[in-house]
Order: C-alpha cells, then sequence, then structure tokens
C-alpha cells in the first residue's frame, strides 16, 4: 500500500517534471517563424537552442550547494519562480531579452532536474530507479506538449509570443502546488560529500566520467531533436504543423519506454542490454527520418521517441543506481548534468553551424548515427553494476 505521503510526493514529481522541457520543445516547431519574424540566422537560431542546454549545465553543478544552505523545498521553489520569469522575460519586445530569458529558463531547469534525482533518493528510497521513470515520463509529456501545442495555441492565440509565454502559466501553477505541499526539509542537509571526502574525488573515479559522458552524447541527441528536428523535417518537405505533429509523436512515444526502460533494465544483473537497446532504437528512428524515404517517417518517429525516452530514464535512473546514498546521488547529479549538459549544449550550435554552411539533413543523420556508436561505448561501462560508496570514509567503488 502506498503511504498518502509517497503519493503526494509522486503527484509533485510529476507536476515539476512537466515544466523543464516545453521551454525548450515549444521553440522548436516556431524557429522557422521566429528566423523569418526576428531576422535569425541559422547560428543564431543555433545560440537560441544552445542556450538552455548550455545553462542548464552551467547551473546543475550549484544546485547541491544551494539546496544545503536554504533546503532542497525551497531551492526548488527559486527554481520554478526563475523559469516562470524567464518564460516571460524571452518574449518582451527589447532586444536581447529573447536570449535572456531563455537562458534563464535553462538555469531553472539545471537547477530543479539536479535536485530532483535527490529528493527522489531520500523520500523513495527503495523504488528510486522506477520513479525516477516516472519523473522520466512526465519530462517526456511536457516535451510532447510543448512541440505538438505550440503551432496550434499560436493559431488561437494569435501571434509566436502569446504560444512561447503561456507556458508560464504552467511554471506558476506548479510553483503554488510545491510550495503548498512540498516534503518537510530533511532535519539536517544531507547533500554534501562526508567531511573528507572532496568534489575532487568523485572526479578521480571513472565511473563518474562514464555516466557523465553517455548522459552527455544522449543528452546532445535529445536537444537537437528538441531545437532542430522540426525545422530539419521542413527542409524535407514537411509543413510546419505536420512537422510539430511528428516531433510530438516522437516525444509522445518517449512516455512509453520512459517508464518501462527502468522495469527491462531490472531484467538483467546490469543495465548494458537496456542501455544499448534503446541507443540503437535512437539510431535507427534518426536514420528512417532524416534519410529515409518520407513514408518511413511514422516508424521512424516511433522508434526515436522509444530510444530516447528510455536512454534518459536510464541515464537518470543511473544517477541513483550508481550510489550508495542521497549525498552521493545529489553530488553525482550535479557532476554528471553539470558536465553532461555542457556537452550536450555543443548539439544544437553545432547542428546550425552545418546547416549554415550548407549541410544536408542527410549529413546531419549520419554525424548523429556516429555519435550514437561513441555513446554506445560509454553505455557499454557506466552499465556495469558498480557503486560508489563513502561508508569507509573514503569514496570507492564496489561491485553489487
Amino acid at each position: 500500500m502506498i503511504s498518502r505521503h509517497a503519493c503526494r510526493f509522486i503527484l509533485l514529481m510529476f507536476m515539476v517534471g512537466l515544466n523543464l522541457r516545453p521551454a525548450m520543445s515549444s521553440v522548436a516547431p516556431l524557429l522557422s517563424r521566429l528566423q523569418e519574424n526576428a531576422g535569425l540566422s541559422a547560428s543564431a537560431a543555433g545560440l537560441l537552442t544552445t542556450l538552455p542546454v548550455l545553462f542548464l549545465g552551467l547551473t546543475a553543478p550549484l544546485a547541491p550547494m544551494i539546496g544545503n544552505r536554504i533546503g532542497s523545498e525551497r531551492a526548488l521553489s527559486a527554481a520554478l519562480l526563475l523559469l516562470a520569469s524567464g518564460l516571460l522575460l524571452r518574449v518582451l519586445p527589447f532586444p536581447g531579452l529573447l536570449y535572456l530569458g531563455t537562458a534563464m529558463a535553462g538555469s531553472a531547469i539545471g537547477l530543479a532536474g539536479t535536485l530532483l534525482p535527490a529528493l527522489v533518493k531520500r523520500e523513495l528510497p527503495q523504488n528510486a530507479d522506477l520513479l525516477t521513470g516516472l519523473y522520466t515520463m512526465a519530462l517526456c509529456l511536457g516535451g510532447a506538449l510543448g512541440a505538438g501545442l505550440s503551432v496550434p495555441l499560436m493559431q488561437w492565440l494569435g501571434n509566436w509570443q502569446a504560444s512561447l509565454v503561456s507556458w508560464s502559466l504552467l511554471a506558476l501553477a506548479t510553483l503554488i502546488v510545491w510550495v503548498s505541499y512540498a516534503p518537510s526539509p530533511a532535519p539536517k542537509s544531507t547533500l554534501n560529500l562526508p567531511t573528507g571526502i572532496p568534489l575532487v574525488s568523485l572526479l578521480r573515479q571513472p565511473l563518474t566520467w562514464q555516466v557523465m559522458l553517455f548522459m552527455g552524447i544522449q543528452s546532445s541527441m535529445a536537444y537537437i531533436v528538441f531545437g532542430w528536428l522540426p525545422t530539419l523535417l521542413i527542409e524535407r518537405g514537411y509543413s510546419e504543423a505536420t512537422a510539430g505533429w511528428t516531433m510530438a509523436v516522437s516525444i509522445m512515444c518517449q512516455l512509453v519506454s520512459a517508464l518501462s526502460a527502468p522495469w527491462i533494465a531490472r531484467l538483467h544483473h546490469d543495465q548494458r542490454p537496456a542501455l544499448l537497446l534503446v541507443l540503437v532504437c535512437t539510431a535507427l528512428g534518426l536514420v528512417m527520418l532524416l534519410a529515409a524515404p518520407l513514408a518511413w517517417r511514422w516508424p521512424g518517429a516511433v522508434l526515436l521517441g522509444l530510444g530516447q525516452g528510455g536512454s534518459f530514464s536510464l541515464a537518470l535512473s543511473l544517477l541513483v543506481l550508481r550510489t550508495a546514498n542521497e549525498r552521493l546521488a545529489g553530488q553525482l547529479s550535479g557532476l554528471v548534468q553539470g558536465g553532461g549538459y555542457t556537452l550536450a549544449a555543443l548539439g544544437p550550435f553545432g547542428v546550425g553551424l552545418m546547416l549554415q554552411a550548407g549541410a544536408t539533413t542527410q549529413h546531419i543523420a549520419w554525424l548523429l548515427i556516429g555519435l550514437i556508436g561513441v555513446c554506445c561505448g560509454f553505455a557499454f561501462f557506466a552499465g556495469r553494476k558498480r557503486q560508489l560508496d563513502d561508508q569507509s570514509g573514503q569514496l570507492q567503488v564496489y561491485h553489487r
């Protein structure tokens, strides 16, 4: 029987997760419109899609420190307020605010996305990997809503600015619910590593880098899709609405694998088979959408969604599976998401530069396939059954 406290926390976690993707996915279907109306070049549009990911990566390592200072619950409230403010700011008709608001939204997502895994580890430690799958499903649903509703909202509300700013209402509503029903603060902050174990100890562990690089490469794929997939599909002959809905279908399919991938991973003694399976699905989906005949778009959208939803869910699960307690989960989450998302920011910007240089969608597709091949190597090592523990007073890796 699930307790009332657990049900309330799961609902709060789901609501917060819904807010952590529309800020990015809602821009992609409108990117061509923004380029026309705001006079953005391909590289400037690439910068716009890169900023939230870059600031996500830069702020993620700060989350444990902020959570320690003011409490994880208050830090998450501040992140939701920052998100709503950034979403409002980016549509104001003043030079540079589009980029400033986008950077603020990315920073808020970095803080909230890093704090939540540690809170899950604290509140419901026995099922942290499965709840991470549910949280990932909320992320995917939010991303799908952002992608699928952007163009209809623009048509209904009259302009792209109103479409984009409407997502701030979701953030404000979530902030009100979170402030009203957030879990009680821990009696003692536990996000820091124990005394005598400096942060550099985590960086000396190969396991940290393996998880970080897996997170970074698979996230780069995701943010390229969030930022550029509709534009690439429009270049292949899709309408704006069709390209947006194709992306939305792909993200909706992420709901299935985001929730099921942690369960599937439990069928084997480690996560390597599940990690490799979802990466192969991602590769096949990209080929079908960007290089195969247009008739393959729906199978491609489904496979891409299943692959990306599963890979992100498993990447977040690794943060709790590879650590023995909440302290280490929080520290590893900050390092992995900080370094991983900073690396991931290069993806959308790189695609923008490639398009400006005249690259075709097929060129981009094969580059992405190559990156997925590299990601498979890191998945093989990160998926082994290892765990960071500090009970001995020193950070060590144990075979669990």
